[in-house]
């Protein structure tokens, strides 16, 4: 048992002990008077601390409604430590249970008034109270007319949402790519992107791909592959090309990307290029084999790139012995517990 389970059983059991012995000692209804008492003033106490605070913060408004609050807990718990006038106590318990309920039903729809929350969806929009209209639509799971009445507010991803909720792919996409020329923020484009492809219009999803990586160059690969899945190979060619720029870009930065310069130069039929960046693959493996004996493994994938065979085998012997090792040394280290153990018993 750990320490905080055993301080809550510690906790209950001097709870009821004490329940207990005002019990045997005055009678269950003075086990009542204090728990009513100790409720109240609780109660009446927070309901002070908040009031202060709303008026520090000069929340006229919510400060009074809070000291009208807190005067009535104070009378309750005036009445329970005094206990007289019981019938006027159970009052404003039923009072506040009532003010309880009512502040969870109007936290459950914050932007509907009183009266809003009386009218049908399609009395608020005949109305002019879109906002609300929308809300209800979303309640009621007509995610489409939600949208309709966010696009009249104008907000766009709201719309987007509501569509997309709605099953109504395309009309997300549209929105996510206005959003796109509002806000020139790129990461409506990969939304877009998505949608599109949901829609089943992979065409639309390759051009928002195809703008997307326009600004963020990594994912000219992706665009290339989509093309070709469309049999664009003029396209694809296009974007393979901008891949190839963009990883030789970044193999002179980090040179683990001379393989994908490799890769993509040979796709594209540069094989003089392809052999060169496979070369400076090996060499920046080698490089990193004398500090981790991992990379032996892709000192191998090189080697096989430059059709040098027996090289690459000499490799993956070497990546092989190191994995070997490394699972010897797992095994001993899972077993030592279980020795360790033993030489205690």
């Amino acid at each position: 048992m750990d320490k905080l389970k055993a301080y809550i059983i510690g906790f209950l059991v001097v709870v009821l002990a004490l329940a207990g012995f005002i019990v045997h000692k005055w009678g269950w209804l003075k086990l009542l008077q204090v728990i009513l008492a100790i409720g109240f003033v609780g109660f009446t106490l927070a309901l002070l601390f908040f009031t202060a605070l709303a008026f520090y913060a000069e929340s006229w408004k919510y400060g009074a409604v809070l000291a009208i609050l807190t005067a009535i807990a104070g009378y309750g718990s005036y009445l329970v430590l005094t206990w007289q006038s019981l019938k006027i106590v159970g009052g404003i318990i039923v009072f506040f249970v009532l003010l309880f309920a009512l502040g969870i039903w109007y936290i459950s729809e914050p932007d509907l008034s009183i009266a809003d929350r009386f009218r049908s969806a399609e009395k608020l929009e005949n109305i002019g109270k879109y906002k609300q209209a929308a809300r209800k639509y979303e309640k009621a799971g007509n995610y489409e007319k939600a949208a309709e009445m966010y696009l009249k507010l104008g907000w766009l991803e709201s719309a987007a949402w509501a569509y997309e909720k709605a099953g109504k792919y395309e009309k997300a996409a549209e929105l996510y790519e206005q959003l796109y020329e509002k806000e020139k923020d790129t990461y409506y484009l990969k939304e877009a992107h998505e949608y599109w492809k949901k829609a089943g219009d992979m065409e639309r999803a390759a051009k928002a791909l195809e703008r997307y990586a326009e600004e963020e160059p990594w994912f000219w690969e992706d665009v290339a592959k989509l093309y070709e899945e469309l049999g664009n190979e003029e396209k694809a060619r296009e974007a393979w090309e901008k891949a190839l720029e963009y990883y030789q870009k970044e193999a002179e930065e980090e040179g683990v990307f001379w393989e994908d310069v490799g890769n993509i130069a040979r796709k594209l039929g540069k094989e003089e290029l392809a052999r060169e960046a496979y070369q400076k693959f090996l060499e920046y493996c080698l490089k990193e084999a004398e500090e981790d004996p991992m990379w032996w493994k892709h000192v191998a994938e090189a080697y096989e790139y430059l059709g040098e065979k027996e090289k690459a085998e000499e490799a993956r012997k070497k990546y092989e012995e190191y994995r070997a090792k490394i699972m010897k040394a797992n095994e001993e280290s899972s077993h030592f517990p279980e020795h360790k153990k033993d030489s205690k018993s």
